[in-house]
């Protein structure tokens, strides 16, 4: 009887233990997503020049339908179109988690680019994206790797 009890105990402690990691984890997860708010901001207010100070040195590019870019200086020739006045990139995280370790963590999400053809008339592109950030010496957080592709028009909510 006591043996059971025991084993009981142990293992209700440990589910507590689970659970409050799991929590932890949730907690620590939500600074990706606030990042990618003020990630998002930055591009708003100051164009390429806001975006590409979320990237790290050695961050990778992997754009939909071309070559992979490679370095923040590579990848920062290729968002000229950020700074166009009639051009709009915004993106919501869906979900993001951070590494049991703390020093990595990734994000994923919709976007949505709003722009001007070439005869004036408004546009609208969607996707889906996926972020690799990783912990700096300097404690903060930066893209080392970042991908999206095409998506249809979402569906319009009943």
């Amino acid at each position: 009887m006591k043996l059971r009890l025991l084993t009981t105990t142990l293992v209700l402690l440990a589910a507590v233990g689970v659970a409050s990691k799991a929590t932890a984890g949730s907690d620590s997860s939500a600074q990706l997503v606030q990042l990618e708010t003020e990630f998002m901001k930055a591009a708003a207010e100051r164009g390429a020049q806001g975006y590409m100070s979320y990237y790290a040195e050695d961050a990778v590019e992997l754009p939909n339908g071309t070559d992979m870019f490679r370095g923040k200086e590579s990848i920062a020739k290729t968002m000229g179109f950020l700074d166009q006045k009639d051009n709009k990139l915004t993106w919501t995280p869906v979900y993001a988690d951070i590494a049991a370790s703390g020093d990595l963590g990734y994000t994923y999400g919709t976007y949505e680019f709003r722009s001007k053809d070439k005869d004036g008339k408004a546009t609208v592109s969607y996707g889906k994206y996926a972020s690799i950030w990783k912990k700096q010496k300097d404690g903060s957080w930066k893209v080392v790797m970042d991908m999206g592709n095409s998506s249809p028009a979402p569906e319009a909510k009943p």
